[in-house]
C-alpha cells in the first residue's frame, strides 16, 4: 500500500496505487511461461492411409516424372527430360491448343487438361514445388499427384 509522507494531512491522496497491477501482471507473465512450452509440443502422428478412386488419364493431361538429390532435380516429360523454361513453353502451348481445340474459353462445356506429377520418395520438395509451381503459372488449374496405393497383405487381386 502507498504511504502518503508530507504534504498537507487534510489532502486526499490522488496517485493511482499500481503495486496490485504489477502484482497479477507478475503472476499472469509467470504462468504464462510454464504453461505456453506445454501446449507448443508437438504430438507424434501416424497419419492413416487413404485410397483414392483411380485416377482416369486422358490423351490431353500432362504427365511429369520427377527425380531428385538435393539441389539437382530432374523432370521427365513422358521419357524426356526437360528443363523449366522448355516445359513452360511446352505446358502454356499445350494448354492453348487444347482449349482452341474445344472452341475456345467462351466454350461452356471446357475442360481444360490436368497435370500428373510422379515423384520419387527421395525427391526433395524442391524440385516437386517447382514443377507444380511450373505447370500453375502455365495456366493449368489442376495438377495432382500419381501414387502407388500401399500394397494388401491378405488380400488378392480379383
Amino acid at each position: 500500500m502507498a504511504m502518503s509522507v508530507g504534504g498537507d494531512s487534510d489532502s486526499t491522496m490522488s496517485d493511482i496505487n499500481t503495486t496490485p497491477l504489477v502484482d497479477v501482471m507478475l503472476v499472469l507473465l509467470i504462468i504464462f511461461l510454464i504453461a505456453v512450452p506445454v501446449v507448443v509440443q508437438s504430438l507424434k502422428l501416424k497419419l492413416p492411409n487413404v485410397r483414392f478412386d483411380p485416377t482416369v488419364t486422358k490423351p490431353e493431361n500432362v504427365s511429369l516424372s520427377i527425380v531428385g538429390q538435393g539441389n539437382d532435380c530432374q523432370v521427365y516429360l513422358g521419357t524426356a527430360r526437360i528443363n523449366h523454361d522448355d516445359l513452360l513453353k511446352f505446358a502454356v502451348a499445350k494448354l492453348r491448343a487444347e482449349i482452341a481445340r474445344q472452341g475456345g474459353v467462351n466454350n461452356p462445356d471446357l475442360e481444360l487438361p490436368e497435370a500428373h506429377i510422379r515423384a520419387d520418395v527421395s525427391t526433395p520438395y524442391q524440385c516437386v514445388g517447382g514443377a507444380i509451381y511450373t505447370m500453375q503459372q502455365a495456366g493449368f488449374s489442376k495438377v495432382g499427384f500419381i501414387s502407388e496405393p500401399p500394397a494388401e497383405e491378405n488380400s488378392a487381386r480379383l
